[in-house]
């Protein structure tokens, strides 16, 4: 199959997983409208055959982040967090237009991130929220050119960290791929082909290459 940054980490010897909000209740068949609203396509990993029921890799890397996220907020009390760790909230806290509220996820985000900060991993940690859609119709900035898959309009995006710069506008440009170009960059992974399609996109079209966070942070500290 196509490889994945999981793929990567994994061969690097690199601890990760996916936390999805509600996914044990989805496999127990407690899933409802409006709570918790699983979502069953925002799961990328679970497409993939390596990830398949029943094998070890899915044990391993793809885990129920609990209803309200609990299980998520228990590993994260504990220090137990994989060196690389993504966090899907469930339907109903994800701020999606049509189904969800935004005051309802941004508690659950406001709640997420002060039991980070309490963590014992807190110190060497990078916490990026950002999302999928803009929240609107219409942007003001055109994106850059690439190819036909975007880059497309602006979306919102937080680093949470005790290496983000202070005091300091970063005009870099970024896009969802610049977290796992961080994560290339962090721990020396081969850069996955989609982002060398992307690049070479931007590059034919006199666009430089999206960044990777890193000017964001001060990695001296």
């Amino acid at each position: 199959h196509e490889i994945t940054i999981g793929d990567l980490l994994s061969l690097k010897g690199v601890s990760w997983a996916w936390y999805s909000g509600a996914w044990q209740a989805a496999l127990d068949g407690k899933n409802a409208t409006p709570v918790p609203n699983f979502q069953f396509h925002h799961q990328p990993f679970n497409y993939f055959a390596a990830y398949a029921p029943g094998t070890a890799a899915r044990a391993e890397h793809l885990k129920d982040g609990g209803l309200d996220g609990v299980e998520f907020i228990k590993a994260i009390d504990d220090g137990k967090l994989p060196s690389v760790s993504f966090y899907k909230p469930q339907g109903n806290l994800n701020e999606h237009g049509g189904y969800a509220d935004v005051t309802s996820g941004d508690k659950h985000l406001a709640d997420i991130v002060s039991h980070l900060e309490k963590s014992p991993q807190w110190p060497h940690m990078l916490v990026v929220v950002t999302y999928d859609e803009n929240g609107g119709f219409w942007d003001h900035v055109a994106p850059p050119r690439a190819d036909r898959w975007g880059p497309g309009n602006r979306i919102p995006a937080f680093i949470i960290s005790p290496y983000a710069k202070l005091g300091t506008v970063d005009h870099t440009q970024y896009d969802t791929t610049s977290i796992l170009r961080f994560i290339t960059a962090r721990y020396d992974l081969p850069v996955l082909p989609g982002i060398v399609a992307r690049d070479k996109a931007l590059r034919n079209n006199e666009q430089p290459p999206m960044g990777d966070l890193s000017a964001a942070l001060d990695l001296t500290k």
